[in-house]
C-alpha cells in the first residue's frame, strides 16, 4: 500500500529521467493528471496521454531532454507530505530558484503554478517544486 502516491509519482519521474527512459507510466488520479498538465504547459515534459487499463487508468508521460541527453527536469521535490502539510497564503506563495522553477499549488480553484496563484492572490497547499 502506498502512503504517499504523489511522492511515488515524482520519484518515478526522477528515476526515469536518471535512467534516460523515453517515457514512464504512472497510475492516474485527478491530482496527478493536473500536475502532469502543469508540467506539460511549463515545458518540463514532451507530452502525456491518459490510457484506460483493466483497473483504473494510467498516465503515459513522454520525457523531454535537452542537448546531450540532459534531462529538462534538473530537480523535483515533494513539499507538502501526508505527515506534514504545507499551506501558504496568497501573498506568501514561494518562488522556486528565484523564479526559474515552478511551484505546484493545490488551491480552492484547482491545481495551478505558484505564479498563477500569486497573480490571483489565492493560497493553498504547496504540492511540489520543479526546476
Amino acid at each position: 500500500m502506498l502512503t504517499d502516491p504523489i511522492a511515488d509519482y515524482l520519484t518515478r519521474l526522477r528515476n526515469a529521467q536518471h535512467a534516460e527512459h523515453q517515457e514512464v507510466e504512472v497510475p492516474a488520479s485527478r491530482l496527478k493528471k493536473e500536475i502532469t498538465r502543469i508540467l506539460k504547459e511549463q515545458g518540463y515534459i514532451a507530452d502525456y496521454e491518459v490510457e484506460p487499463t483493466r483497473v483504473g487508468e494510467v498516465i503515459r508521460i513522454k520525457l523531454r531532454y535537452a542537448d546531450g541527453r540532459r534531462p529538462v527536469i534538473t530537480g523535483i521535490e515533494r513539499v507538502s507530505r501526508p505527515g506534514r502539510r504545507r499551506y501558504v497564503k496568497g501573498d506568501d506563495v514561494p518562488r522556486v530558484m528565484g523564479g526559474m522553477g515552478t511551484a505546484i499549488v493545490s488551491t480552492s480553484q484547482g491545481v495551478m503554478t505558484g505564479h498563477e496563484a500569486r497573480a490571483k492572490g489565492i493560497g493553498g497547499e504547496v504540492v511540489a517544486y520543479v526546476w
